[in-house]
């Protein structure tokens, strides 16, 4: 008896820790109100509403953001937006990491970057907050700069002073006509992060 009882506790164990190593947390980063829907630094919301709608699903209001969840061949990708605002995002992270118990290589946060021509996407698995509001208070709460992350280009069309209302306008018509097509390259990318891993993400869409 206590042989049947160690196999089956030894086997719900590793079923346990097969079933962690399948979860992903993918964040979009951005800012909460309808002012800010269509800005470039809301491209993490608007990445992971891309995907929702792909996989029909809808998000619900919960702790510290809007959640879904979305299956990729066997994988569960949660999808996040916090709703902390841009430079509290981090406490919206490591809450459903720990929820959810993902690891924090299974954690891929999506954000933009101004040193990136439009729609040009860059994966990698740590690196500096750049400047970035929301990775700057991500890398506080994790006490870490080691975290996948997907930047997507927002370039640096702006006069000198006027960043702020650079980042936090509008797209521009020409943008948004190809937007679409970029957040499905950004899907794609994504898909790939969970299914075949960070480097082969890296190495299949990096630069484009």
């Amino acid at each position: 008896m206590n042989f049947f009882k160690k196999w089956f506790e030894k086997t719900e164990k590793i079923e346990t820790n097969t079933d962690f190593m399948k979860k992903y947390l993918i964040v979009g980063l951005g800012n909460i109100g309808s002012e800010y829907v269509n800005t470039r630094h809301n491209i993490g919301f608007k990445a992971v509403d891309f995907m929702a709608k792909e996989a029909e699903a809808s998000f619900e209001t919960v702790k510290l953001g809007a959640l879904t969840e979305i299956k990729v061949k066997g994988r569960t990708l949660f999808l996040l937006k916090p709703n902390t605002y841009m430079n509290l995002s981090g406490k919206a992270v490591q809450y459903w990491m720990d929820k959810e118990k993902i690891a924090k290589e299974n954690v891929l946060i999506i954000t933009d970057d101004l040193n990136l021509p439009f729609g040009t996407i860059r994966i990698k698995p740590k690196g500096s907050d750049g400047g970035h509001n929301g990775l700057k208070n991500i890398q506080a709460v994790l006490n870490s700069s080691e975290y996948p992350r997907l930047r997507f280009g927002i370039s640096d069309q702006f006069k000198k002073g006027q960043q702020v209302d650079y980042v936090l306008g509008d797209w521009s018509d020409e943008e948004n006509k190809l937007l679409s097509e970029r957040l499905e390259v950004v899907s794609k990318a994504v898909k790939e992060f969970a299914l075949a891993g960070l480097n082969n993400a890296m190495n299949n869409y990096n630069g484009k």
